[in-house]
């Protein structure tokens, strides 16, 4: 039992009485959940499906365990803050549809993770961000260059020297005069 509760207090924003109250709800056992998406939609954390004319129409969640629910949103809230942690990058990329939203898909992401960790009893190791923030540079750079193209400003690059980790300089940039 004090294996699994340390176990889920390794998750981002889980501490001691939220990993208890975790625990008692869902039991150290994963066996009667076949996979992550049965626990999820147990606790009533699994993502709502209302569909017509090929639309999304925004559905609800279902109804579940209201004390994991409550419980996983408020660790969903303490990862959300945390520094350095993909659950606050993914709060965040998702708030801008609306917090509440967001905060239910990163606390179904918790409990995806709960189910991981007590399933494979190893501790939660944070998933590794540079080649998202990498992916994420590149496409800023494609968006500012064509933006410059669309102000007519033509840049160019020279070709990067092999193992260098710099991006590549900016060899020119010709400015023509708008018509």
């Amino acid at each position: 039992m004090q294996s699994a509760l340390q176990l889920l207090e390794s998750l981002p924003g889980v501490q001691q009485d939220s990993a208890v109250s975790i625990l008692a709800e869902v039991g150290p056992d994963m066996s009667p959940f076949p996979s992550s998406a049965h626990l999820s939609s147990w606790a009533g954390l699994c993502p709502g499906n209302r569909r017509s004319a090929g639309k999304d129409k925004g559905g609800r969640t279902n109804r579940g365990n209201r004390w994991l629910r409550a419980t996983l949103t408020q660790c969903a809230w303490a990862a959300a803050a945390k520094k350095d942690c993909y659950l606050k990058g993914k709060f965040w990329r998702l708030a801008a549809e609306g917090k509440k939203r967001a905060i239910v898909a990163v606390a179904h992401t918790l409990l995806v993770l709960v189910y991981e960790v007590l399933g494979q009893t190893k501790p939660y190791q944070e998933r590794q961000t540079p080649a998202v923030e990498e992916r994420h540079r590149k496409r800023l750079i494609r968006h500012h260059v064509r933006s410059l193209g669309r102000l007519g400003i033509n840049v160019g690059f020279s070709s990067q020297r092999a193992g260098s980790s710099h991006p590549p300089p900016i060899a020119h940039a010709l400015y023509r005069k708008p018509r």
